[in-house]
């Protein structure tokens, strides 16, 4: 099984990166999705959110209140941990589970935001994939997305890894700037680098 782990900072383009790559027939695993799933109405991981954090952090439908706990997390540090205790280990069993459904493709996209800060996925991961952009950009595209305040959008990129240490740690980066076209061919030619690195592993082996 051969994982390239897709990842980036807030509004540098990871689900349109993952939407193309799923387009052109790669299997991909998304652990946000993952976590939309399991906070969804009802799931078992509601009962434990709202015993650490209390009603307000549900929906009436029974539901993770997003927008609260958003704001909570990103301005209280224990918060968040306490949230990545409940959620993390939840969602790295399903993406394993998900993984191997696919585990005769050539490789799998496994889309982690927070890859730098899960140390959890590294031994599953063959390479990293980092779709990059500049801080301006990010936020503009998040504005555009979500309408979040620029201070919000700052705070959520302060606590993510630094672009800077993304770089360094990445295999491969496409710069995102550009427009969707862009985006789609320098996808195209890492999908010709993997397949062909997927061959040259099973030949050798």
């Amino acid at each position: 099984m051969y994982v390239v782990a897709l990842t980036g900072g807030i509004g540098s383009g990871k689900s349109e990166a993952a939407k193309i790559f799923a387009e052109i027939g790669v299997p991909v695993v998304d652990v946000d999705i993952i976590s939309h799933q399991l906070t969804a109405a009802n799931q078992p991981l509601i009962k434990d959110i709202e015993a650490n954090f209390g009603k307000p952090f549900i929906t009436p439908e029974g539901a993770l209140n997003r927008v609260a706990m958003r704001k909570l997390v990103f301005e209280d540090a224990s918060a968040r941990a306490k949230l990545n205790a409940i959620l993390h280990p939840a969602i790295y069993e399903e993406a394993l589970k998900q993984l191997q459904l696919h585990k005769d493709a050539p490789y799998q996209i496994l889309v982690i935001p927070l890859l730098f800060e899960s140390p959890r996925y590294s031994s599953h991961i063959n390479r990293i994939l980092v779709i990059d952009c500049d801080e301006k950009t990010q936020i503009t595209r998040v504005k555009q997305r979500s309408q979040l305040p620029e201070s919000d959008i700052i705070n959520i990129i302060k606590a993510q890894t630094s672009r800077k240490k993304q770089l360094t740690l990445a295999n491969d980066v496409i710069n995102n700037s550009g427009n969707i076209e862009k985006l789609r061919q320098n996808i195209l030619q890492f999908h010709k680098k993997y397949i062909n690195t997927c061959i040259l592993s099973k030949t050798i082996s």
